[in-house]
């Protein structure tokens, strides 16, 4: 089987919604016309309650990435300076960075291995009298206990952040993934199935935090002569907010497509030997950003030969989350790291492989990349 395009057509992982031209030309039109370009405007006002709406939360703030918004977080919760937070080391390097750009110290803990987040049957082990957060990771979609980790900060008097970067419109038993924990951050990068280009939100309960996010996100400024606190600049443009306004209205048809790419990936590969395929819990809807496969031992082929041949074809799949946090130059000589016990973390990272999942993805690609895992990667 050959793959007519793999010559002269790059195949990556993602491939960002992009709405239609001329109704961008249309938006920018507007922001000309209002010479409103940033500092929370009307797109930005729009936008905001859009996805409080379409995210069945209660409170919303844009950022204008999703990087500075869980920094603003962990801030946001008076978190005390020095203290720990529990945090999977199975995550994008923002997850650990935002805890120390707070002043704060990550201690990772190993990640239960069916949802691939992070473990609550091995949390308490961890916790200190100077232990202040758990910060969880909703990963590829796969959405954390949510209800066991609350249990354990009730219990130990701790607060609950999640990262929902990968968790655009989930919902639990019809319940919005922003509404658990404290605050949830949210990722508007162009790789992720909702873009604003750049961006990202906070989503909470607490009205109190509302005031107190705004500020941060705005240097500290109240209005022109008080400034209350030590903020940063957060803010999200009009053009990041128009481009979001424009793919809300088209993010769930990308849905629909990369559901029938799942089903045809789960259809064939779930019928090979050494192939796993990790399943969405039945009350847990799919945000569908990732499509990740587990290659076990006894796969003909290790993962990263996997990933090595389909590169030579011009396949750009990723070994997501590899390496480890844990395995970071800036974070694998600190002492707690090096005693940490992480063996379902060790291996999964060596397993996991993202393979090309987007709504234009072409079906005679996708049936390739099945035929190429079929046939033992010969």
């Amino acid at each position: 089987m050959m793959l007519k395009t793999k010559k002269d057509k790059k195949i990556f992982v993602t491939s960002p919604l992009l709405p239609d031209i001329e109704d961008v030309y249309s938006e920018i039109r507007e922001i000309f016309d209002s010479k409103w370009l940033t500092n929370m405007g009307e797109k930005h006002k729009s936008l905001e309650l859009a996805l409080k709406n379409e995210l069945k939360v209660k409170n919303l703030s844009l950022f204008n990435n999703g990087t500075i918004a869980l920094v603003t977080a962990i801030k946001a919760l008076n978190l005390p300076y020095g203290s720990e937070v529990i945090t999977t080391p199975f995550t994008f390097a923002a997850t650990p960075h935002s805890i120390v750009w707070n002043g704060l110290k990550p201690v990772f803990c190993d990640i239960e291995p069916n949802t691939m987040t992070i473990d609550p049957n091995k949390i308490e082990e961890l916790i200190t009298p100077n232990t202040s957060a758990i910060l969880g990771v909703h990963v590829y979609g796969f959405p954390c206990d949510v209800e066991a980790i609350q249990k354990i900060a009730d219990k130990h008097g701790l607060k609950v952040i999640y990262d929902a970067a990968h968790c655009f419109s989930t919902e639990i038993n019809g319940r919005g993934i922003g509404t658990f924990g404290n605050i949830s951050a949210f990722s508007f990068h162009a790789t992720k199935l909702f873009n604003t280009i750049e961006g990202g939100a906070l989503t909470y309960n607490d009205d109190s935090l509302d005031r107190k996010i705004y500020n941060l996100r705005n240097f500290g400024i109240r209005n022109e002569e008080v400034v209350e606190e030590v903020g940063i600049n957060g803010k999200m443009n009009e053009f990041q907010a128009a481009f979001g306004l424009l793919n809300l209205k088209i993010y769930r048809k990308e849905q629909e497509k990369r559901q029938k790419l799942k089903e045809l990936y789960d259809n064939k590969l779930s019928k090979i030997k050494g192939i796993r395929i990790p399943k969405i819990p039945d009350n847990v809807t799919n945000s569908y950003q990732y499509y990740p496969i587990i290659i076990e031992d006894d796969y003909p082929i290790s993962r990263n030969e996997i990933y090595d041949r389909f590169k030579e074809e011009n396949i750009f799949t990723r070994k997501y989350f590899y390496p480890a946090c844990t395995d970071y130059d800036c974070y694998k000589n600190d002492l707690s790291v090096k005693l940490a016990k992480l063996p379902v973390t060790n291996n999964l990272k060596n397993k996991v492989l993202c393979l090309p999942y987007y709504g234009s993805l072409e079906k005679e690609t996708a049936e390739y990349i099945i035929y190429k895992l079929q046939n033992g990667m010969n």
